[in-house]
């Protein structure tokens, strides 16, 4: 394994403890955190569907907007999202307009519709991330899934409930 996979899977299970921690404060269990170029985590957000019901405030979407409005767009650039789960088509919208560089998931899409279900709180879009990406103007470098067992175990027993 190289360096930059141990780097990766150190970031991304950062990631899935804040996906616990979403977990516990009632919310879904996703979670992200953005880190610069040299190793810093510079945000870490969790699902916020709760208290309000928002199911727009998906954590890389609220990521997107914490670094609009914190942050240079060239660190952004340079900067990559670590997410328990693939960016979802608004999410993966959200992190191109925002100008974040790198992405890095757990969970597949396709593999979350699976353990959701039609879940009325999470009607999963199984539209591959790198596909919304990909009709942008400007390259973002997508890897995933990656630790898809241990993003998928986040899971275990919240949907059926």
């Amino acid at each position: 394994m190289n360096g930059a996979s141990e780097r990766d899977e150190h970031f991304l299970r950062l990631s899935f403890a804040v996906a616990r921690r979403s977990l516990t404060h009632g919310n879904h269990p996703f979670g992200c955190i953005v880190v610069d170029a040299g190793g810093r985590v510079l945000i870490e957000t969790e699902n916020g569907y709760m208290p309000d019901h928002d199911g727009t405030a998906h954590a890389e979407r609220l990521a997107a907007t914490q670094v609009c409005r914190t942050l240079d767009r060239e660190v952004l650039a340079k900067a990559t999202l670590y997410s328990s789960a693939e960016p979802c088509a608004m999410c993966a919208g959200a992190i191109y307009w925002a100008g974040i560089g790198r992405v890095v998931y757990g969970l597949s899409e396709h593999r979350l519709r699976g353990v959701t279900g039609n879940h009325p709180e999470n009607p999963t879009l199984d539209l591959p991330c790198r596909e919304v990406f990909a009709s942008g103007q400007r390259p973002t470098e997508v890897v995933g899934p990656l630790l898809e067992e241990e993003a998928a175990a986040l899971h275990d027993g919240v949907w059926t409930k």
